[in-house]
């Protein structure tokens, strides 16, 4: 899992690495042979100012006096000492030599770190992570090290590894949301629709939620409301059974709306504590099944809405995510595959293109593989 973008961080950690350590070797011997002197200065303060001294053979009543205004140019002018750097630069110098000859460490500049955060985000985008999130990723790296202080001799790919790991746990837990915790508090019955193209294993992912409910003792019912994909009611029909669950269903070609509606009146009814709504798969620009959609959410007043998509389908389920969000805004996403997924690209963007959080992920074709979103959890995959 991940194993693409797992080998392009790893090279990240190396080349950033490779460029510390050369950094280190290559500034070692010229300051501790050179700049010695220097060094103590700009530690106990400037150095007196060197004083020329003028020796005259045959003085005079002119010396006696002082010499003219002429003279005192050209007596400015021998005894005057090369200039000195800025006070910024001298500060900026004795900073870095004191650093590296004293105390033994590296301080990173931009410069030093230029290259290496440009072919960062060239493997972040060759990984489908999106390009606004591969720049935010990038930037925060960028902040992290530049300025920052390696000691000669450490682990540097720890230092470089710390920096992706913070980066991507912030992207990923901009937007954080317990659905466990919203149901628990939220009055009954409590109405989720599920919304997203064909073939993307929503309707499994109801039966996995369905039954992942079931297990936390909540009474569920299942809508099945994708009336328009011939045998998606016998599907759901199967996976009820199989869980054990109510399921309200009309005929094949019948109004979804209605179907929705009749199983929330149920639950209601019956103190039913989730109702859980299938719809059919459809794309955004697909108008009339949109609209659909629109009366489905009207007349049954969901209280989540939920965008499933797969995992290894990257930028085009960011993509999805994002037109959907539009259309009909989601609360959350559900990325299903996400065991076969070797980029991570969409689990990553997902949540900060759509400013909606990463619900679950499915790990699996069973009715257990279905896991809580993790932040920390899905950091942790990427260095392993």
């Amino acid at each position: 899992m991940f194993n693409k973008l797992k080998d392009k961080l790893n090279s990240f950690k190396q080349s950033i690495g490779k460029t510390i350590d050369e950094k280190a070797v290559d500034l070692e011997e010229p300051i501790v042979e050179t700049l010695e002197e220097p060094i103590e200065a700009s530690i106990e303060g400037p150095a007196e100012e060197p004083v020329t001294e003028v020796v005259k053979e045959t003085p005079s009543e002119t010396a006696r006096e002082g010499p003219k205004a002429s003279e005192n140019e050209s007596v400015a002018t021998e005894s005057r000492v090369p200039e000195k750097p800025s006070f910024k630069q001298k500060i900026g110098f004795a900073q870095k030599a004191k650093a590296l000859v004293f105390e033994r460490e590296v301080i990173l500049d931009e410069d030093d770190i230029s290259d290496a955060l440009w072919e960062l985000e060239m493997a972040l985008l060759e990984s489908d992570i999106a390009i606004s999130v591969a720049e935010a990723i990038v930037e925060a790296v960028k902040e992290e090290l530049v300025g920052s202080r390696k000691k000669i001799g450490s682990n540097t790919g720890q230092l470089v590894e710390q920096a992706l790991r913070n980066a991507i746990y912030n992207v990923m837990a901009a937007n954080v949301f317990d659905l466990d915790e919203y149901i628990k508090n939220a009055d009954k019955p409590v109405h989720i629709v599920f919304i997203g193209i064909n073939g993307t294993g929503k309707t499994t992912t109801i039966s996995k939620m369905a039954k992942r409910l079931k297990d936390m003792k909540y009474s569920v019912v299942i809508a099945a409301g994708d009336t328009f994909r011939a045998g998606a009611i016998d599907q759901i029909a199967i996976h009820a059974e199989r869980i054990g669950v109510k399921l309200i269903k009309h005929q094949e070609g019948g109004d979804p709306a209605a179907v929705v509606y009749d199983a929330v009146q149920h639950a209601k009814a019956n103190r039913v504590d989730v109702v859980l709504s299938d719809t059919a798969g459809r794309m955004h620009t697909n108008v009339n099944l949109m609209a659909q959609l629109e009366k489905v959410c009207r007349v049954s007043s969901p209280d989540l809405i939920i965008f499933v998509d797969e995992a290894v389908a990257g930028n085009d389920a960011v993509e999805r995510a994002e037109q959907f969000n539009s259309a009909v805004p989601i609360d959350g996403s559900i990325l299903t595959k996400t065991d076969a997924d070797s980029k991570g690209g969409a689990a990553i963007s997902i949540a900060y293109i759509t400013g909606k959080p990463i619900l679950f992920l499915g790990m699996g074709q069973g009715y257990d593989d279905l896991q809580k979103f993790d932040p920390q959890w899905f950091v942790d995959q990427l260095f392993e």
